[in-house]
């Protein structure tokens, strides 16, 4: 089952929440929705990054560095040279 690995930044405060999920669209419609705690903290979101996995478990991985402070400095590196770093 292929997991897919997401970013998203709050347009308005900057915050942003990285997860992971088997169906993105249900995912970011719940977030939008305010149904889960991310959604209710972030409101208006932009979505800024995708990755694809097959399995859970090299997802979570990912997930895990891209928590971590080495992989915040690579998301606001992203988000500089795509003009996402204000949550545009």
């Amino acid at each position: 089952m292929a997991v897919t690995l997401y970013v998203i930044k709050s347009r308005k405060s900057g915050r942003r929440y990285v997860g992971i999920t088997s169906n993105l669209q249900r995912r970011l419609r719940e977030h939008s929705n305010g149904n889960t705690k991310a959604g209710q903290l972030l409101r208006a979101f932009a979505l800024i990054h995708t990755e694809e996995f097959p399995d859970h478990r090299s997802a979570r991985v990912r997930e895990k560095l891209l928590k971590s402070g080495q992989g915040r400095k690579w998301l606001d590196e992203v988000a500089q040279r795509t003009g996402l770093a204000r949550g545009e």
